[in-house]
């Protein structure tokens, strides 16, 4: 080994998280100060803490919530959409009136969406 080329070894450096745990460990430095170890962090301790600043998460959250609301939605409305065009055609071939077969269907998704707003109230 060369000399004079080599860092200093310390073999007891002084190691302090911001959490407030503290040990002992060989370095190159004397004193190491770090954010988290593995007394504050969330994959050894099993808690999960969230951060919020500015209430970002409950954003996040609402805007999920409208996109699968809204995604739900026009789900239920196509279904609507195809089940109409079905009593339709059915109500042509019996040769009755189609626009009131598909009304009725319809009616009838639109009551079953009233009553699921009433009931979310």
């Amino acid at each position: 080994m060369k000399r004079e080329i080599h860092p200093e070894y310390y073999a007891a450096a002084r190691v302090y998280c911001s959490c407030g745990n503290s040990w002992v460990t060989g370095s190159t430095q004397a004193e190491i100060n770090v954010n988290i170890c593995s007394q504050c962090h969330p994959f050894y301790t099993g808690e999960q803490r969230i951060v919020d600043s500015v209430g970002r998460v409950e954003r996040f959250v609402r805007r999920l919530e409208s996109r699968q609301s809204a995604a739900a939605r026009q789900q239920i409305e196509a279904t609507a959409r195809q089940e109409a065009d079905a009593a339709a055609r059915r109500a042509r071939a019996r040769g009755d009136d189609p626009e009131a077969a598909a009304a009725e269907v319809m009616a009838r998704y639109e009551e079953e969406a009233g009553a699921e707003a009433e009931a979310e109230a």
